[in-house]
């Protein structure tokens, strides 16, 4: 016997595929558990690598500035020196307010936001 109107499609009740719906509670949340690790672990390097990353323009110190307490130089070492005193600093030589050989030319390629950045960064760097 063929059911009335073959083009109607009536849902089965909720709850009558048991094994189905606790098939899915099963592997949903593993499925989610296993998302999330897997962004993260692909997400935390990149965000640790790019803290310890230089900003632009501040390889262009290490020229001149040793970064290691070892290094007998006149030039002051920019490690751990407060951000606030590197910000200062550049904005001097740029301004022509504080004597240099080369500092106020390499001090006047940078912007305010680059000049903050490099200060930030150097400030941040282990002794």
């Amino acid at each position: 016997m063929r059911p009335p109107h073959p083009e109607i499609v009536i849902p089965a009740k909720a709850g009558t595929h048991g094994a189905t719906a606790s098939q899915v509670e099963k592997w949903v949340p593993a499925f989610a558990g296993m998302t999330l690790f897997v962004w993260l672990s692909m997400a935390i390097p990149a965000v640790v690598a790019a803290a310890e990353m230089p900003p632009p323009g501040a390889s262009s110190c290490s020229g001149c500035h040793p970064a290691s307490t070892s290094v007998q130089t006149p030039v002051a070492r920019l490690v751990g020196r407060p951000a606030a005193e590197i910000v200062t600093a550049l904005q001097d030589f740029r301004a022509g307010q504080r004597p240099a050989t080369v500092m106020e030319r390499i001090a006047r390629g940078f912007s305010e936001a680059e000049i903050a950045a490099i200060a930030a960064w150097y400030a941040t760097q282990p002794d």
